[in-house]
């Protein structure tokens, strides 16, 4: 295929234009230098509509090694926790990337955070994908998250603890706290038990201002939307269908016959992933729980 080349005057323009947006950048750099401007106001301005060209148009690496007392070393720290790549642009960031970002230079600057509204996040995936993992990951690593508990008509399996994984119930006390609207959600998964959410805990901590995730059945996550439908869906995906086999047969709580039952199950769910407004792999559990917490903070 042959290649159009622009005439010489158009490159020359380029070139100008190029020159130009390239000094406009390093005013920018300067001013934060000096502390004539913020960081933060840089990122304000280059995330406006319409956003300011020479912002929007630096790399987040040069924007922060202009912030004084910060070296390339730190930078680099600093770029890999907030998980921004070196190429990436100030206006070029994506959504959950610009939170983080601006709170870092805001704690930095003891700049008060902007308040973040209450958000009901739904976390569900098939069967054996590792959602009680993930959850148990969060409730012990982010303290800061409040993890609904559902109750259940099982029993506790090994390790399980009344009131911190569910709320062990018999059928008689669910059929009442269903009768009594006391549920946001409920059903019966895997044709044997009852699972269902306490419905007043989590409008209590909606009204107080907390985010609140839910580590529900995809019934369930269906239910809470049709109630609430400002709920964020979260479906847990497994890295591969043989990594999902192989987790549901090597935990060993359930017969053959339970797991040929489950595995059957979990096809069906996976094929409801598109009903859901985001997708995680469940990989490795903490990388997980992180991206999770990420968009429980993160503004619509």
């Amino acid at each position: 295929m042959s290649r159009t080349i622009p005439p010489p005057v158009d490159r020359l323009a380029a070139s100008r234009a190029a020159v130009a947006a390239r000094r406009a950048r390093a005013v920018v750099k300067r001013a934060v230098a000096t502390r004539e401007r913020t960081a933060v106001s840089v990122l304000d301005a280059a995330w406006t509509d319409p956003p300011a060209e020479a912002e929007a148009g630096m790399r987040v690496r040069d924007l922060l090694m202009s912030v004084p007392s910060l070296g390339p070393t730190r930078v680099g720290r600093v770029m890999d926790r907030l998980r921004i790549a070196d190429s990436k642009r100030v206006g070029g960031l994506g959504v959950r990337q610009r939170v983080r970002l601006r709170e870092w230079l805001a704690d930095r600057q003891n700049l008060p955070r902007p308040p973040e509204p209450s958000r009901l996040v739904v976390l569900a995936g098939p069967t054996a994908v590792g959602k009680g993992t993930v959850s148990t990951y969060i409730r012990e690593k982010f303290p800061d998250v409040h993890l609904s508990v559902s109750a259940t008509t099982r029993t506790p399996r090994p390790g399980e603890v009344e009131g911190v994984n569910y709320y062990f119930v018999d059928n008689a006390s669910f059929d009442r706290l269903v009768a009594e609207g006391e549920m946001l959600e409920w059903a019966v998964v895997h044709n044997a038990h009852r699972y269902g959410t306490p419905r007043r805990p989590v409008e209590e901590a909606l009204g107080a201002g907390r985010s609140v995730l839910l580590e529900i059945d995809i019934q369930g996550a269906r239910q809470v939307k049709a109630a609430m439908p400002d709920a964020v869906l979260v479906f847990l995906l497994p890295p591969t269908w043989e990594e999902l086999v192989r987790r549901l047969t090597g935990r060993g709580t359930e017969t053959p016959a339970e797991q040929q039952r489950r595995l059957e199950t979990a096809r069906v769910e996976l094929a409801a992933q598109d009903e859901f407004d985001h997708r995680v792999v469940n990989g490795e559990v903490g990388d997980a729980a992180a991206e999770v917490v990420d968009l429980m903070a993160t503004r619509a």
